[in-house]
């Protein structure tokens, strides 16, 4: 019998059969023509579901967990955009083009980013992006800086928020170029991406030993309240707080957004909002263009009206 193929002989042991039968058993039926009126997407997505619940025991050579994790992002993979991902503009860390040589390299030790982009006069005007090894080349041979940090500039890619992540992939790796900036429909600056995102959209967060443990988002604190990060997701808000909180009618994702809808403007360090729910915003830190945090306080419990 040729290696590889198996077959479940009269008395013997039927676990090679049922493993058999798990992911490669459903994708042979797509093959063979059963069910024509799903798409394979869907079908692949639903046999390994049924594997996961039907499987009593690991078989050798099947797909383990984290495989079965990798194919369902692979899956999913196209149907997110440019939009979707990376770094958000609020969290750029960015140069201008007069930045001085010297405080460029501190600019890079702290942010510990390997590419940095540079803007003329404001964000939504990227003209370029500064790879660190270019910087460090100067430093190393102790060279004379140069006399603007623009003579050390590459070019990034300028994709628009609907470019898929199959194309935005495609595209950079055509263009062997690693940064791309996220324009918004006024041609602004919306977001930066890198391979290393989409890369981590299929195989997980990829950390290093220079990464530091994210702190949570989302903190109880005495009395009932919260501190949050203004990043933290409506979502995980609703979840862990009050379902109340995520709902929504305006197109807005976290908390940071929901302070802004509710105040209708950028509020103020000290400001306290008042949501439909009974929950109060009290925004902790902020600047001019954004909240960074805010302290969530609980609804008040009215007193009953004495008859």
């Amino acid at each position: 019998m040729p290696e590889g193929s198996s077959s479940a002989a009269p008395g013997g042991d039927s676990s090679q059969a049922a493993g058999e039968g798990g992911v490669w058993r459903g994708i042979r039926a797509l093959l063979f023509g059963e069910e024509h009126n799903e798409t394979l997407r869907g079908r692949i997505e639903e046999v390994i579901t049924e594997h996961e619940e039907e499987e009593a025991r690991p078989v050798a050579g099947d797909l383990s967990p984290i495989e079965r994790q990798m194919v369902r992002n692979i899956l999913h993979f196209g149907e997110r955009d440019a939009g979707d991902m990376g770094v958000p503009r609020a969290d750029i860390v960015a140069v201008e083009e007069s930045t001085p040589f010297s405080e460029l390299v501190q600019i890079f030790a702290e942010a510990g980013h390997s590419r940095l982009p540079v803007y003329r006069e404001r964000l939504d005007h990227v003209i370029g992006m500064i790879h660190v090894k270019d910087v460090f080349a100067i430093l190393a041979r102790e060279g004379a800086p140069p006399d603007s940090i623009t003579d050390l500039m590459r070019q990034p890619l300028y994709v628009p928020q609907s470019m898929g992540t199959l194309d935005l992939l495609a595209q950079m790796r055509a263009s062997r170029t690693h940064l791309a900036v996220v324009l918004d429909e006024y041609s602004g600056t919306d977001g930066l991406i890198t391979i290393e995102d989409l890369i981590e959209e299929i195989v997980g967060e990829i950390e290093d030993e220079h990464d530091e443990a994210p702190a949570a988002l989302l903190v109880p604190i005495d009395g009932g309240g919260w501190d949050a990060d203004a990043r933290a997701e409506l979502e995980d808000a609703a979840e862990l707080i009050d379902p109340r909180l995520g709902e929504v009618e305006e197109d807005v994702e976290t908390l940071g957004g929901l302070a802004f809808v509710l105040a209708g403007h950028v509020p103020k360090p000290g400001e306290c909002l008042k949501h439909a729910s009974g929950w109060t915003l009290e925004i902790v830190d902020g600047d001019d263009r954004r909240v960074t945090r805010l302290r969530l306080h609980p609804p008040v419990a009215e007193a009953p009206v004495e008859e």
